[in-house]
């Protein structure tokens, strides 16, 4: 996910499978040439940019996680072991806030020595719904990234998980790193990473690694998957759960195996959205599943006759000769910035357009903007993209705490990292690749079980879950870790993109095979029900 070409200045660099917020789908409207965006557009774009991390990183920041206690004193309620307060969950752009009850659990920071430094774990905890009626195995739910904390990401699909809620009580661990667990985020170190290098990019990159591993008040080694895992384990002990429910969207969906490897007899289910297969490293194939599902959503325009009409029908070439363009030429351009309306100059580049066409990606409603907003890049109208691209820069660190993401990179992946020669064809190129080896170069890097990248081989009931156009985890992923469970099931949703749980009939799927844990008996034909949502021709929606 990493750019040639890119100013260095107030650039962050990040890689993710993280997912966009179910809630953006909601609500556009349209967009004036100024740049002006009205209400529920401009709020429909911050929504979207929260679950956009693919930015080259020059900074590190904390990634935001709010649970505020309602009371702190003595009392509380007891949830096995632990002692709970009532909280309040929210998250960054997440539309609402959900009542839970919280708790902290002091875990070793390295493992192996136990009589260390010791970090504190943060615990939601949603109680069932339906008084009386709830079971004794809770639903586990991990977050995406690396580096999503599970509390701050929870409200934006907490209203998918009604029906599980009735019986089941749901738990939320932020890992390790994130969230209010100890979090390995870091102040803004641009400017000075500016000033030590002189402008290179890649030596800012390095320079800005190196000075946030010198910040934290933490080992980085020992914030690895591995970690997480021996965590999870541990809270579920002192909850007194024999088994759990374990819930995965994206990087959590690696968790989620990971646990299942360690801990069989402990799942009862397991639930994977956007799945990240034990093979998989990630970083090495961004730039070919980007292209796979651009590949797709131009194909469906250039189907479209409406679409065609407008567009023309070769959307691909339009996008290569825009980017050639941009990269010999960057232009200097103005745009009204999206929260203060204030009047703003910028250069566009080539990495103002893969923004873009990765951000767009995520979510069938925003992939309905892609076309126009490049066509209008095209015809020299830089207002949009540039309007777009710094909404994402301002909101994009609300997501992602990069210090745990490098630790789960770099002790886990980095070192299998390895340049596609293929790759120049695709509009993001190696440079995800090269970026992260050079961040893990200087990156404290922990260890990986030797087992780690084996794929789970389980009877544990599962369901899957992929979108048709994802670009970060394609359908072929599920299909890979579905072959070795021998009671899964794996859910191709048409037309959808990058996290499913919001989607159609999904929640009533969901309560049901956490109900019965039978994914082959669900009848999943409601799902042939979710349809095409067309591009854009002009920024008041489709054609009248």
């Amino acid at each position: 996910m990493r750019w040639t070409n890119v100013s260095p200045k107030n650039r962050h660099y990040r890689h993710d499978i993280g997912w966009i917020p179910p809630s953006c789908r909601h609500g556009m409207m349209a967009v004036h040439e100024s740049g002006r965006y009205g209400a529920p557009m401009q709020s429909f774009f911050k929504l979207l940019a929260t679950g956009i991390v693919a930015i080259l990183l020059v900074a590190c920041r904390t990634g935001t996680s709010s649970s505020t206690p309602a009371d702190e004193a003595e009392g509380g309620v007891r949830y096995g072991q632990l002692r709970f307060h009532p909280c309040t969950l929210s998250g960054p752009y997440s539309g609402g806030n959900v009542s839970a009850q919280c708790a902290r659990l002091d875990v070793p920071e390295n493992r192996d020595a136990p009589e260390g430094r010791h970090i504190s774990l943060h615990i939601a905890w949603l109680p069932a719904t339906s008084d009386g009626a709830e079971t004794e195995d809770p639903v586990f739910f991990l977050a995406g990234g690396p580096g999503q904390a599970a509390s701050s990401s929870w409200p934006t699909i907490d209203a998918a998980f009604a029906n599980v809620r009735r019986q089941r009580h749901v738990i939320l661990v932020d890992q390790r790193g994130t969230g209010l667990s100890h979090p390995l985020g870091c102040g803004d170190t641009s400017e000075d990473a500016n000033a030590e290098t002189g402008g290179d990019t890649f030596e800012q990159v390095i320079a800005a690694t190196k000075r946030c591993a010198a910040q934290l008040d933490a080992d980085p080694r020992h914030y690895t998957t591995t970690d997480a895992v021996a965590d999870l384990d541990q809270v579920r002990a002192a909850l007194g759960a024999a088994t759990i429910n374990l819930v995965g969207v994206s990087y959590g969906t690696r968790v989620v195996q990971q646990y299942a490897m360690r801990h069989p007899q402990r799942v009862r289910t397991m639930t994977l959205d956007g799945i990240v297969p034990n093979t998989l490293i990630l970083g090495s194939e961004d730039a070919r599943n980007l292209d796979r599902a651009l590949g797709l959503q131009f194909l469906f325009c250039e189907q479209t006759p409406s679409c065609k009409e407008a567009f023309g029908d070769d959307l691909r070439g339009q996008l290569r000769t825009l980017m050639t363009r941009l990269s010999e030429h960057p232009v200097d351009a103005k745009f009204r910035d999206p929260n203060t309306g204030e009047l703003r100059h910028d250069t566009v580049t080539t990495e103002h357009i893969i923004v873009l066409t990765r951000m767009f990606s995520y979510v069938p409603q925003a992939a309905a903007l892609l076309p126009l907003v490049l066509r209008e890049a095209d015809r020299d109208r830089y207002d949009p993209l540039l309007a777009l691209s710094s909404m994402i820069e301002q909101q994009m660190n609300d997501q992602i705490v990069l210090g745990m993401q490098l630790s789960v990179i770099c002790a886990e992946d980095a070192d299998q990292l390895k340049e596609d020669p293929a790759a120049d064809r695709y509009v993001i190129g190696n440079q995800t690749i090269r970026l992260l080896k050079a961040q893990c170069s200087v990156w404290p890097a922990g260890e990986r079980p030797a087992d780690f990248h084996t794929p789970l081989v389980a009877d544990i009931p599962a369901l899957l879950l992929s979108g048709e156009l994802d670009p970060v985890t394609p359908p072929d992923y599920g299909d890979q870790v579905a072959a070795h469970l021998s009671q899964g099931r794996h859910l191709v949703l048409q037309w959808q993109g990058h996290g499913s749980f919001n989607t159609g009939c999904v929640p009533r799927l969901l309560g049901q095979f956490l109900e019965t844990a039978d994914a082959r008996a669900l009848d999943a034909s409601c799902l042939d029900s979710l349809s095409y949502v067309p591009p854009f021709i002009t920024f008041n929606g489709w054609d009248p």
